[in-house]
């Protein structure tokens, strides 16, 4: 699923070290950093409820990188 990055979405990853960052698209630094998903989602709603909330679906694709996103 291609998702526009456009202000009023919120995207969710998982780091290097298994904490979840909530970010703005094309930002350099997270706007929260939770412990788990769950946390970092409810975060998300929190800092914007009108916005929509995409998870990094961490898996291997065919192009080699984890960059599909599902909405919450």
């Amino acid at each position: 699923m291609a998702v526009k990055k456009d202000s009023n979405n919120l995207f969710i990853e998982r780091r290097d070290d298994n904490k979840y960052v909530v970010r703005k698209a094309n930002s350099e630094r997270a706007s929260a950093v939770t412990n788990t998903q769950g946390e970092a989602i409810e975060r998300a709603k929190q800092l914007n409820p009108d916005a929509a909330v995409h998870v990094e679906r961490v898996r291997t694709t065919t192009g080699g990188k984890p960059d599909k996103w599902r909405k919450v």
